[in-house]
């Protein structure tokens, strides 16, 4: 009689769960409670600010890691651990910095990308230093001078973006180094400079040299003025007293195997960045913690309540949770994931990314590039469930899917929106905490989070559960390089 007891339990208990609905899954996981406790963890003054290549990150990465142990998802690092270990190096600033042509000399320098370096030679003038401007044009073992961005955009934003292709050009034509020359005003020049004079990241290469690629400020145009005019340039360019050391930081990955025969082949990536930007000068209350709260302890937090909810209730499709190191250093621990995968690419048909700069309206979540994929009338619905009204990026000027751990998915062709706090405006209420001292987990508003967590985890469960495979709407940027990851053919949408 107690084995038969026994199993009638085992059966009603298993139709009682699957008889759930998905509203009430995720609502069995969810609490207030939890999400409050684990964002003042991550965003407590002692972890100060989990600056990549801080002792203190590594206790948050220690405490991901065992988070998602305690939830029963199964390690997907190196060596049974929830470790990705990614290796960096840490570049000093340089000390000298200067450049003369002709008569013109100058050590207002930026430097994108830069090694100690000596040049004296011929330098040639190249209009944006685009494919265009090459034509003819002899630039072996020169210094190639540029003005920064392009004839369309030359705003510091727009000019940083076109940067990598024009490095790529100067390389490929055999110039030594590429110049820009950029019309930021005193002001502009100072914030800029804060970042790119400081001590860097970046992952580690077997290509020691840093191709050379300074910016170089030129306010009024006179030195382009005077550039254009000569017959000829002979610059000299001194860098020196960089010095770089490898560092080793963590991604924190895990996975579920999914419930269905056939669809747990697929696996859906739920992603978030746990690192911030660590201590800086104080402010005027003494406050020198960039806590992150916002920026991205939810965003954190928001992926380890999908764990718990999904390792509870397994979805059809197959999970992998990734919590990304040095996506503050510029997206460092996502670059090296999507180089090194821990599963194949071409079996992760979606990644839901979460990242956050803040909110300025509670009766919304924000997701950038919600109309990008063939899922997005899954976020909408779920949100709905909870009250919230789910919209697409309302400040595409800002390009912000193009600013976060997303985008190295989908450059490879995988569906990748990002989830954020509901915003209509990259305005003031939201400068007034993103990258500041006043992040604090003391300032958030913890019964919105509830309807943004559940929100997410129930589109979670939507979209890995559907019967069809997300993609890329027809026509998006990213849209041929999905195809090309899958193999398709084209799709009716």
């Amino acid at each position: 009689m107690k084995k038969l007891f026994s199993f009638i339990t085992i059966i009603l208990t298993f139709f009682a769960v699957n008889a759930q609905t998905e509203v009430e899954k995720v609502n069995a996981t969810i609490s207030k409670n939890d999400i409050e406790s684990q964002i003042y963890f991550l965003a407590s003054d002692e972890l100060r600010g989990r600056e990549t290549g801080s002792p203190e990150i590594d206790i948050a990465a220690a405490y991901l890691a065992n988070t998602l142990h305690r939830y029963n998802v199964k390690p997907a690092g190196k060596n049974n651990s929830f470790y990705q270990y990614v290796q960096l190096e840490k570049i000093s600033a340089a000390k000298n910095l200067s450049i003369q042509l002709n008569d013109i000399n100058s050590d207002k320098l930026l430097p994108l990308q830069a090694n100690n370096f000596n040049f004296k030679g011929n330098v040639i003038y190249l209009n944006y230093g685009l494919e265009d401007d090459y034509g003819g044009k002899d630039v072996k073992g020169k210094l190639i001078i540029a003005k920064a961005g392009t004839s369309e955009n030359k705003d510091p934003r727009s000019a940083f973006r076109s940067a990598r292709k024009k490095r790529k050009l100067a390389k490929e034509h055999g110039a030594v180094g590429i110049v820009e020359l950029s019309t930021a005003n005193e002001d502009l020049w100072s914030q800029i400079s804060h970042y790119f004079n400081g001590e860097k990241l970046q992952l580690a290469s077997p290509d020691k040299e840093q191709y050379i690629h300074l910016w170089l400020q030129d306010t009024d145009g006179s030195i382009e003025k005077q550039l254009t005019s000569a017959k000829s340039v002979i610059g000299k360019l001194a860098i020196s007293g960089i010095d770089k050391k490898p560092i080793v930081s963590r991604n924190i990955v895990g996975m579920l195997e999914g419930s269905d025969p056939k669809l747990k082949d697929e696996y859906v990536i739920y992603s978030a960045h746990y690192d911030h930007i660590g201590v800086g000068k104080p402010n005027a209350e003494n406050d020198s913690i960039y806590n992150g709260a916002r920026d991205n302890a939810v965003g954190t937090v928001t992926v380890l309540s999908a764990a718990k909810n999904i390792a509870k209730y397994p979805t059809k499709r197959s999970a992998l949770f990734i919590l990304f190191t040095a996506e503050e250093k510029g997206l460092l621990g996502s670059k090296w994931y999507v180089e090194h995968p821990v599963i194949p690419l071409e079996k992760m048909v979606y990644c839901f990314n979460s990242d956050n700069g803040g909110y300025n309206d509670t009766t919304k979540a924000t997701i950038v590039g919600l109309n990008r994929t063939t899922v997005g009338k899954h976020i909408v619905n779920a949100a709905s469930q909870f009250g919230l009204t789910a919209i697409d990026d309302p400040s595409p000027e800002q390009g912000l899917f193009d600013r976060s751990d997303n985008v190295n998915f989908a450059k490879k062709g995988i569906p990748a929106p990002t989830f954020s706090l509901g915003f209509t405006a990259f305005d003031a209420e939201i400068n007034k905490y993103y990258h500041q001292v006043t992040d604090n987990p003391d300032t958030i508003d913890y019964d919105y989070l509830v309807k943004f967590f559940k929100s997410y985890v129930l589109s979670c469960r939507l979209i890995a559960n559907d019967p069809e495979t997300p993609f890329w709407t027809e026509g998006d940027k990213y849209y041929e390089d999905g195809k090309k990851l899958y193999n398709k053919k084209p799709i009716k949408q």
